[in-house]
Order: structure tokens, then sequence, then C-alpha cells
């Protein structure tokens, strides 16, 4: 079998007003999508998403770049997969979504899912967590979140990540009041809901330190990013300040820059992403993390497709944790696909069908047409 064609399949969807949602300074106003499609001569195709924080444009001209390198290669031989290099984030989503494509394929070809290309005996459903938080607005309803904690709750979701909300500036908000909040959602979902916080690093040590050190007492499962992610010094103080694992790396592409943070132990899990590093890549972080006593929870935020490819790799690992579900890109996330995967009782079911275990929608292009501009604008108050 050789490869015969690479192309992109770039995708857009604007965001009802309804739907638009803001954290930080940013208001998310559209939903982008770019999966790689690699063709063969004897009509097997893989797909695999790339992350759309590539651009998705962008993506796709260097995968057209990369097609006369693998063009005419057996898609099976692991040799001919390009590697990122944790340099320019755009090449490495394009190599990611490649990566994930080729997976894909190799396990139609064998006729496998492409966790049991990975591991002896992987996991055949994988436990999601709701990853938002993001809708409240500290202005307006901050607690707009632990209504949507309830929802997830009355749908059977065991687990939620949140995030930290609009700019703490704009409305005078502090640690303090911050925690006061933390501490009523805590009260409302105790023992129905496992929480999670991503700083999406937004804070200082010091005010990350007297965070870290209230969720742990809350008994919450990891603190994600909460400062700047070049700041190695002050990760290794603040995993080492709780009990409760400090998460991160969900922009590294390659073992090589997770190195210094699992040497050091600025990290209690690492959160590599499919759709930003490849399948291949992960794996390699995986096991060498595995090696250190660290874990691994990918981050996987955007569209279906790279979720199957997470929920694969999720499957495969030696200490399986959940895999992360985005609960507001709106009906691009699984429009994409021919079928939605099931998820039931809290967790996601692997499709019993070779590769990913799924195929993308027909006329996906014609149904979710590329409109060109960032996915967010930035708000003043």
């Amino acid at each position: 079998m050789k490869i015969t064609k690479l192309e992109t399949i770039c995708l857009s969807r604007m965001h009802e007003p309804e739907r638009q949602w803001i954290t930080a300074r940013y208001r998310t106003i559209k939903a982008d999508c770019a999966i790689v499609v690699i063709h063969t001569d004897e009509g097997l195709t893989g797909i695999g998403e790339a992350c759309a924080y590539g651009v998705p444009t962008i993506i796709a001209d260097w995968v057209t770049w990369y097609s006369a390198l693998l063009v005419g290669k057996d898609p099976s031989d692991p040799a001919i997969a390009p590697h990122p290099n944790d340099v320019d984030r755009k090449h490495d989503c394009a190599v990611a979504g490649i990566d994930c494509a080729l997976w894909d394929l190799r396990g139609k070809i064998a006729g496998q899912r492409t966790s049991q290309l990975l591991a002896a005996n992987p996991l055949d459903k994988v436990r999601i967590y709701a990853s938002s938080g993001c809708r409240y607005d500290w202005r307006v309803n901050p607690h707009q979140l632990i209504e949507e904690a309830k929802e997830y709750i009355a749908s059977g979701i065991t687990a939620m990540k949140f995030r930290i909300g609009t700019e703490w500036s704009w409305d005078g908000v502090t640690v303090d009041r911050f925690l006061g909040l933390v501490r009523e959602l805590a009260q409302e979902v105790h023992g129905r809901l496992e929480l999670m916080l991503d700083g999406n690093q937004r804070l200082s040590v010091d005010e990350a330190l007297v965070i870290a050190k209230e969720l742990d007492r809350l008994g919450f499962s990891w603190f994600e990013e909460p400062i700047p992610q070049t700041d190695l010094a002050g990760y290794v103080r603040l995993n080492a300040a709780v009990d409760m694992p400090i998460t991160g790396g969900e922009q590294f592409t390659t073992l090589q820059r997770f190195r210094p943070y699992i040497q050091q132990r600025a990290y209690d899990i690492v959160q590599p992403d499919a759709g930003v590093c490849g399948i291949t890549e992960a794996m390699h972080i995986a096991e060498m993390a595995h090696e250190h006593g660290i874990e691994l929870a990918p981050h996987s935020w955007h569209n279906g497709l790279m979720a199957m490819a997470n929920g694969h790799l999720v499957a495969a690992l030696p200490k399986p944790r959940m895999l992360e579900v985005c609960m507001i890109q709106g009906p691009l996330q699984w429009g994409i696909l021919a079928a939605k995967p099931t998820i039931e009782d809290g967790h996601l079911l692997l499709p019993d069908a070779p590769g990913l275990g799924v195929e993308m929608a027909p006329n996906v292009a014609e149904k979710f047409p590329y409109i060109e501009g960032h996915y967010a604008v930035t708000v003043e108050r």
C-alpha cells in the first residue's frame, strides 16, 4: 500500500450570540477545525484533526509542503512521519494532524483500534470530564458556574474543569472573592462531581500558592497551569507545596521540552495533546513521565476527531486518568463526524471499528465552510 495524496479540510462555524463565551479578555465568536486526510492506492484513508490553534490555512500549507515526502511511501512505516520541533506551533499542529491520520490509517490496515496498536491491553472506554467554566462573568452572574456544574451532574458526567473567569481587574476580583465562589461550588457538588481548575497561566506564584492550598483542602483533583509556563522554578515550588497535582504542558510538543518539568517534578501530571504534538510524541512523553512516577491526562479542547485521538491515547496509558471534552464548541464539534460516539455514564465508548473508529460526515466542507479570521475578539471594559 502506498500513500497517493494528502489534503487538509478547513472548517468553521460562527457561534450564535448566545453560544459566544468570554474568558479573561477574549470573546470567542467561532469554532474552527482542520482535518488532515491521507489517501492510499488501495482505497483506505486516514483522518486526523490538527489543533486549530495552529490556524487551519497555515496547517494546510504545511501539510502540502510535507506531501512531497509522504506520497509514494508505505503508511505503515513509522519512519515517514514528520516530527514536531517545539519552535513553530503552527508547524507542529500540522505535523500532529498528519501523525494522527497515519495512526488512524495504520489501525484500518491492521483491522484494529489505534489503541490496540499502542498498548497490549487498552481500555475500551475512557472516563471523560466536562471542560468549560468559561461562560461565567464576574460582573453579570458568577454563579452561572454553579448552575453549569449542576447541568453536568444531571447529564451523568462525573468530573468538571473550570477557569478563573473574566478579567479580574475589571470588577475588583481578588483571590479571596474567587475562593468564595470555589467554596460555594465545591459545597454544591460535593460527592457528585470531581473538580479541577485551570488558571490559564494568569496568576502570580503568590496568588497560585494561596489558591492551590485551598483547592488541596477542598479535594480538587488538580490545578492546571496557574502561572506562566516558562516559570519552571515557580512550578517546582507550587508542586512541592501541595499534595494535589499541579499540571501543565498543553503547548509543549516534544519530550525534550517536557524534560526539565519531568526531571524537576514541576508537574505531577503532564498534559500534551495529540492534536498539537501527535500520538507518537504523546506516547513518548507518557512513557518517560511514567518512568518518573508522573501521570498523563491530555489536553483535548477542540472537536470530536481530536477527542477520539486523545481518547485512544488515554486508553493505552499505563495509568489512564480522564479525557477532556470541550463543552462549548458548538455543533461543529461532533458535526464533523458521520456518527457521534457513544457517551454514557460519564465515559466515552471507543467504537468497535478499526483506527480511530470514526469517519467524516458527508459533505462536511459544504456544511461548515471555512471562515477567515481569528476565532476570538478582544473585549474592553
